[in-house]
């Protein structure tokens, strides 16, 4: 039953035949890439979003892993998959949980910015410009793969969701958060966000390019991935705090598990 919860230096080889990249979107990001740790800048949504979202991805990792929750690095042996890194933020939050973490970015810029923060922060993660399925076709596969408002962005929701799947290994989990699409999701996460608000650059992100709950449930279930538990996200306007919602009609989360194979 599913539960409530509480999202190189090797660029890819121009020999890849398929790609979910969209150019318009890896230009876009390299030009936000230096203002990824400026927690004040226009990327203060993204680190408020980390803080909440890290309390439900650890415990979902205690739950599957067994991990012991008192212990100071105790996912030590792990290895995680930070797909769309950015300049790093949720990479350095796992890497301080003792995780062997591999993020990976289609973007240079954002590449360069993770790599300098976290060598001042002496966190020993590994930072690479790959895309998904670059990293699939050489059969890379992670105890945990953290896909975190990234599906929104990309080119081909199924090619890249089929690399995603791929890299989970038997009984690995894998999470995903985005935003739904529907009237009220544009309405408030475009709209609003964007437009109103102001809290994201306009554009960031473009209404066809949202993913229906069912509709990523479908791909995750096409490469053996069961949800196991979910959640709403909602932002509150006056107070820009975050909390989970019983609603998925706007922003949501998915926690899934990998099956074992035959």
């Amino acid at each position: 039953m599913q539960n409530d919860i509480e999202n190189t230096a090797t660029q890819h080889s121009a020999a890849d035949s398929q790609t979910s990249i969209d150019p318009l979107e890896r230009e876009r990001f390299n030009r936000l890439a230096a203002m990824w740790w400026d927690e004040t800048g226009p990327m203060w949504p993204l680190h408020r979003l980390n803080k909440f979202r890290t309390g439900i991805i650890v415990n979902q990792i205690h739950r599957q892993f067994g991990t012991d929750p008192l212990s100071e690095h105790p996912f030590t042996n792990l290895k995680l998959l930070d797909i769309g890194c950015g300049g790093g933020i949720l990479s350095e939050t796992m890497a301080r949980f003792g995780a062997d973490v591999h993020g990976v970015d289609i973007s240079d810029k954002n590449i360069e910015i993770a790599v300098q923060h976290a060598a001042g922060q002496n966190l020993p993660v590994r930072y690479d410009v790959a895309t998904a399925e670059s990293l699939a076709a050489k059969g890379h596969q992670y105890d945990i793969v953290l896909n975190m408002e990234v599906v929104e962005h990309v080119a081909d929701v199924a090619l890249f969701m089929n690399a995603c799947n791929a890299m989970v290994r038997d009984g690995g989990v894998q999470f995903v958060s985005t935003i739904n699409r529907n009237p009220l999701a544009w309405f408030i996460a475009i709209f609003g966000a964007e437009m109103v608000l102001r809290w994201l650059p306009k554009g960031t992100h473009q209404y066809a390019k949202l993913v229906k709950p069912k509709e990523l449930e479908a791909l995750l279930g096409q490469g053996q991935l069961e949800v196991v538990a979910r959640t709403g996200v909602k932002v509150n306007p006056f107070n820009r705090q975050i909390s989970t919602s019983s609603s998925e009609l706007v922003n949501y989360m998915l926690f899934t598990k990998k099956t074992a194979g035959d």
